[in-house]
């Protein structure tokens, strides 16, 4: 149940990690709505601009104060940042949203599964495998096999972004690594907006969308997880962030109409099983 605290409003742990998904998801579809104007990498280029300027206003990082190590792995991860986001954008415009999210999200779980030596987890494997095989576009006629290789790449990326925002936040704290990296995240994906000409033609309109999606995917699930983050183990927190693929499908399907075919969807669901079984016997058994 949602409460009121001194003058704060309180979400359980559970619902805000769930808010945080649809609101990325959500978030991704409105995007996808701007491609046709902006296309994708001017999308890209106003989701991390004004994400950057956002995160800035609410942290308000001192830059100055930051040492050269500090400065290195903010370049690195939000470059990792940046590109991920990008290959994203250009990976959905060619393929479903669901889809896209559900390849990404093999990144993730593969860094989940590296160096486990439990039987157990080659089941976890196996299942990521068969939900890849089921969404490869073997004989190229349903899904693009351009789309679905930058839809790796974003995955791969994520793992990079992953294990270096880990180590940025170990040297500073983890809403400044964020908002530091989100410059050179800004500094990586502007160039493309700008030189293929998709930034021309950005209005007023098309402007405030972008403050939304920026707000949808960057800001409200930041701060509805950094909520959640002290109430709820790491095992839990991993299971429930393991939804974005059927989220990411089920708002393709609302909002842009996108339907899947069933080998589509038992792809998802494969994916989702292999996370979840991955995220909870190896927290369990450690």
């Amino acid at each position: 149940m949602i409460t009121i605290l001194k003058n704060k409003l309180v979400i359980p742990a559970v619902p805000a990690v769930l808010l945080s998904i649809v609101s990325v998801q959500v978030g991704a579809s409105v995007a996808k709505h701007l491609f046709p104007f902006l296309g994708a990498s001017g999308t890209a280029s106003l989701r991390i601009g004004f994400s950057m300027l956002i995160l800035h206003a609410v942290f308000r990082t001192n830059l100055f104060k930051l040492n050269k190590k500090q400065w290195l792995y903010c370049l690195a991860y939000g470059t990792c940042l940046g590109a991920m986001n990008l290959a994203f954008y250009l990976a959905i415009k060619r393929i479903p949203l669901g889809l896209g999210v559900t390849l990404e999200f093999t990144g993730p779980l593969v860094l989940a599964l590296l160096g486990s030596r439990k039987l157990l987890d080659l089941l976890w494997v196996l299942l990521a495998c068969l939900g890849i095989v089921l969404i490869a576009p073997w004989q190229n006629h349903n899904v693009d096999l351009l789309g679905v290789t930058l839809a790796l790449l974003a995955g791969a990326l994520w793992v990079g972004y992953i294990v270096l925002g880990g180590k940025a936040s170990k040297l500073m704290k983890g809403g400044d690594a964020v908002a530091v990296g989100m410059i050179f995240a800004t500094a990586f994906v502007l160039p493309f907006g700008i030189f293929s000409g998709d930034l021309a033609a950005v209005n007023g309109p098309l402007l405030l969308i972008g403050v939304v999606v920026a707000l949808l995917t960057s800001a409200i699930p930041f701060t509805l997880e950094m909520g959640a983050f002290g109430q709820l183990s790491p095992k839990i927190f991993g299971i429930l962030m393991s939804l974005h693929p059927a989220f990411g499908a089920l708002s393709g399907l609302l909002f842009l109409e996108e339907y899947l075919s069933l080998p589509q969807w038992l792809s998802i669901i494969c994916v989702i099983m292999a996370s979840v079984g991955a995220t909870y016997y190896s927290r369990k058994e450690r």
